[in-house]
């Protein structure tokens, strides 16, 4: 089973944007272009296991390298801390954890 890199994308970007809007009005392209961002990663992920090219440590290193980025670009926006940002990332993946955990057969979302 394959994931649903589009979906998972629009409810990554709904959960940055609901998780950060009061926060920074301004938000929501980057929401978006940060859920995107991190669908993107979790198709490469899957596809890079399935292929057997990487193990669980490398995926989940693969993860934490994508929510550094995620945090860098988070960071630079007006009005928004550490612990906003990092409730952010906690929601996106929070949102999809069941579908990718399920699809990967491992838990790379704790």
């Amino acid at each position: 089973m394959s994931m649903d890199i589009g979906k998972i994308g629009t409810d990554m970007g709904a959960a940055f944007l609901k998780s950060l809007k009061d926060k920074a009005p301004d938000i929501e392209a980057y929401a978006k272009s940060e859920g995107v961002k991190m669908a993107q990663c979790l198709a490469t992920i899957e596809s890079l296991i399935v292929a057997g090219t990487i193990s669980e440590d490398e995926a989940k290193l693969q993860l934490d390298i994508q929510k550094q980025a995620v945090r860098a670009i988070l960071l630079t926006i007006k009005g928004l801390g550490v612990l906003a940002v990092e409730e952010a990332i906690n929601a996106a993946l929070g949102v999809v954890k069941d579908v990718v955990n399920s699809t990967l057969g491992f838990d790379l979302i704790k």
